[in-house]
């Protein structure tokens, strides 16, 4: 296991270090090198890494949230939260719609499996998304308006959003038939995650602040030991309170992280969001590690006009949630490239209708995989070659990193 850590942090690395030099996501260089140290290239990995690669990005996914969580300033959310929360659900919903709508017709499959593939698909990515989001935040634009919070806001529970949804339809798909009580929990876990996760941030906070009164400091590598502890027991109560209440872990962290930075110093909050940046370059190694190519050499081009035909629904899903805002046309659509990416949800979740032995597992796997090499360069580069020229910069830039 350990030679397989060492190529896979040492090699996807460098590969993340050539696609930044060619102004590609990191994230590209990641997937390849899980595609070329795979079973299905070079076939370099230890049994042990692909066994636990399910865990290991689900860690990635809630380091993200954790560093979304902690970068969002709330007090900014009160100028744009109808479209924050518009943005949260209606594109990942359209985006459903047309997958639920022509899949059917395009691929050749069933309904509710168009619906599991849709579920997987209309997740945008915290990977592409948040550090760019981040990124604009420290340079000041959109700042005025709060887009690049919104952005962020919305990205980071429609991933939440997608993935109860996911969690329904493949229950579903595994019973055969529609549970309204099933659509009636996605509210509940939503309010229940938020509620709760909130509760334990703001705990949280008053412990940090009893303890440094007392002149007991906690070291911020400390607090980030305890938060990702806390994180991790927060996804556990998701499982454990299953059979009783819905619950949402991913957004209890997310929520957990926004309530600690209300009472956090500020300059505080960004060391510690700073910190958690730094573990994802160590996470984001590690999404890649399970991609099988052959997979999606079988998609097609009928796969790639499903993706693109999707992208439409979603911009026009963007699109409703920003009428009757002040945002302009150039804004308007920079906001639309910023929510094309896709790569975190799907790398972690495209291959559970595969393992569930779900009819539509391999189509399904094969469409996520393409998915992510087709939208994450295509929304990476349009942020990145489009942000100066669509956006106010309301400070004085700094040198991009």
């Amino acid at each position: 296991m350990l030679t397989s850590l060492g190529l896979i942090f040492l090699l996807g690395l460098l590969m993340a270090a050539i696609c930044q030099k060619i102004h590609l996501p990191r994230i590209i260089g990641m997937l390849f090198t899980g595609i070329i140290l795979g079973p299905y290239v070079l076939n370099l990995l230890d049994a042990s890494i692909l066994n636990i690669s399910s865990q290991l990005r689900q860690i990635a996914l809630i380091i993200i949230l954790l560093k979304a969580g902690l970068s969002l300033d709330l007090k900014d959310l009160k100028k744009v939260g109808r479209s924050a929360v518009m943005l949260s659900c209606v594109p990942a919903t359209c985006e459903l719609l047309a997958f639920v709508i022509c899949a059917p017709m395009i691929l050749n499959i069933s309904r509710m499996d168009a619906a599991v593939m849709g579920a997987v698909l209309a997740a945008v990515s915290p990977a592409v998304v948040v550090p760019r989001m981040v990124h604009l935040m420290e340079n000041g634009y959109g700042t005025e308006k709060s887009i690049p919070q919104m952005i962020l806001a919305g990205a980071s529970c429609d991933d939440i959003y997608v993935i109860v949804l996911f969690s329904t339809f493949v229950g579903m798909a595994q019973g055969g038939h529609v549970n309204a009580l099933d659509f009636a929990n996605i509210p509940v876990s939503i309010l229940t995650g938020v509620l709760f996760g909130a509760l334990v941030g703001w705990l949280l906070g008053q412990l940090f602040e009893l303890l440094y009164r007392k002149g007991s400091y906690v070291r911020n590598s400390m607090k980030v030991i305890i938060i990702m502890g806390l994180a991790f027991l927060l996804m556990a109560l998701e499982t454990m309170l299953k059979e009783m209440v819905a619950f949402s872990g991913l957004l209890a962290v997310v929520s957990m992280a926004c309530a600690l930075k209300m009472q956090t110093p500020k300059e505080v909050a960004g060391r510690l969001s700073a910190k958690f940046g730094k573990l994802w370059l160590a996470a984001e190694v590690l999404v890649g590690a399970a991609v099988d190519i052959r997979y999606t050499m079988e998609a097609g081009l009928a796969a790639v006009g499903m993706i693109l035909l999707a992208l439409v629904f979603r911009s026009v899903g963007v699109t409703l949630c920003l009428l009757g805002t002040e945002l302009g046309k150039k804004e308007r659509l920079f906001c639309m490239i910023a929510y094309l990416p896709k790569a975190t949800v799907q790398a972690a979740i495209g291959s559970v209708p595969l393992s569930m032995g779900l009819s539509c597992g391999k189509i399904v796997l094969s469409v996520a995989v393409l998915a992510i090499l087709i939208t994450a360069p295509l929304g990476a580069l349009g942020m990145d070659a489009t942000y100066r020229k669509l956006l106010e910069n309301n400070t004085k830039p700094r040198q991009l990193s």
